[in-house]
């Protein structure tokens, strides 16, 4: 079998991670590195041994990639991404989607004519913590399931947006939770742009089908360094369920028992104690998909899904009313 030739769009310090991953594969060819800035795209091209280019369409016609992924400024998806699908070709791109629904709708109706795959790395699903969480609620460990709770908080990732810590961010709990527990029917939302004039911290009341309520607090007034800067728990009848800093642990408790079964990477498992190891994990099944020319295991309806919430939020902060919303179709 041929190796699956892959260009990465982006030179940034996350487009190292897909350089790393696509260059380090034995089936695949990373084929060329495309960015803004010459010197930059050079030095990340020579680091992985391939081409640097800075003109996108040049490489795609020299080069004629079987995927591209695309990591670039949080608020610079569109323009290329459109301009890629157009062309037919098969994408992974970075969260966030974009930070505009109706340029959302634009990019998977471009996807749907032209056929292209369409993947987005919500990369947190591919936990090792997330995935034996997501396997005892199938199998009914926690009974009826009650509440979830997402927070998530760091140092500030400034941008053009006021709204760039609940799009770019908090996109991952939106998708999280909905990806554990259930679709959201509803927001509430409070924000608070008393530190830096954008609004920094937010906390969220939800509501989810069959009764399941929710909160959700994201801040970039934090600190990675802080233990727990990452936290989801989901509680149920009969048990509960806590998943820490994404990679780090899971705990599962039963109600009456003080006792708890916790999951922590072992001495020789690096790849799970990792974060960045959730994302290889991802593109194992992004290529698997593309091979078999099946749908993305996490396609970009997703990224507008998780747009569609941040926005339900936005308006219910601007109206001071709880906003419905659509389950996904």
């Amino acid at each position: 079998m041929s190796p699956v030739k892959v260009a990465v769009v982006g030179a940034g310090t996350w487009g190292a991670e897909h350089a790393r991953i696509f260059a380090g594969r034995p089936d695949t060819d990373l084929v060329a590195v495309v960015g803004r800035d010459p010197e930059r795209t050079a030095r990340r091209a020579r680091a992985y041994d391939t081409r640097a280019y800075t003109e996108l369409d040049r490489m795609l016609e020299d080069e004629q990639p079987d995927l591209v992924t695309v990591c670039l400024p949080n608020e610079g998806h569109f323009q290329v991404t459109r301009h890629l699908l157009e062309a037919g070709v098969d994408l992974l791109v970075e969260k966030p989607l974009v930070f505009d629904l109706g340029e959302a709708d634009a990019l998977l109706d471009a996807a749907e004519v032209s056929g292209s795959f369409f993947a987005i790395n919500f990369n947190h699903r591919y936990a090792e913590p997330v995935q034996r969480a997501r396997a005892a609620i199938d199998a009914g460990e926690l009974g009826r399931l009650v509440f979830v709770t997402w927070r998530f908080g760091g140092e500030a990732n400034h941008g053009a947006s006021r709204h760039a810590n609940l799009i770019e961010t908090q996109c991952h709990g939106f998708d999280m939770i909905e990806h554990l527990v259930g679709p959201v029917v509803s927001v509430a939302a409070q924000m608070t742009d008393a530190t830096y004039g954008d609004y920094s911290t937010i906390a969220l009341a939800l509501e989810l089908a069959d009764g399941v309520v929710g909160t959700m607090l994201g801040s970039y007034d934090s600190s990675y360094a802080y233990p727990d800067s990452q936290l989801v728990e989901v509680n149920g009848t009969e048990g509960r369920l806590a998943i820490h800093d994404t990679v780090r642990r899971l705990e599962i408790s039963r109600a009456g028992n003080a006792e708890r079964r916790v999951w922590e990477a072992g001495y020789f498992d690096d790849e799970a104690r990792r974060f960045h190891g959730t994302f290889d994990r991802h593109v194992e099944h992004i290529l698997s998909a593309l091979r078999a020319g099946d749908p993305p295991p996490v396609h970009a309806r997703a990224g507008r899904r998780a747009l569609e919430l941040a926005h339900a939020a936005i308006a219910s902060f601007e109206t001071g009313r709880r906003t419905p919303v659509a389950p996904p179709h």
